[in-house]
């Protein structure tokens, strides 16, 4: 009796063309994500990139005039924004990747 049972279980292939389908599809869906991520990865960066050039280009330089009048006076103030390291478009490149050595 056991050997019909695994002579049946032998000859029965009726799952395996469905489970060979689903390998297929499952791989070519998991290549699509990681290539739809990547270019997702990248575009982030660049949006990030413009936030941080629209931050440094801000001009932070401000002045406040003095007074005088009859009984006392005070002085102005200033603040001159200079340029800074990596205030510029542009900064962040992207490098091809490295493979393991």
């Amino acid at each position: 009796m056991s050997k019909n049972i695994l002579v049946k279980l032998y000859n029965d292939d009726a799952g395996f063309i469905v489970s060979a389908e689903l390998v297929l599809v499952g791989t070519i869906a998991v290549l699509a994500m990681v290539v739809g991520l990547s270019e997702v990865s990248e575009a982030v960066n660049q949006e990030l990139e413009d936030v941080a050039s629209a931050f440094g280009s801000i001009c932070q330089t401000y002045e406040v005039k003095g007074a005088k009048g009859c009984k006392g006076a005070i002085n102005g103030s200033t603040f001159t924004d200079l340029q800074d390291n990596c205030d510029n478009y542009c900064d962040i490149v992207p490098l091809d990747p490295v493979g393991e050595r």
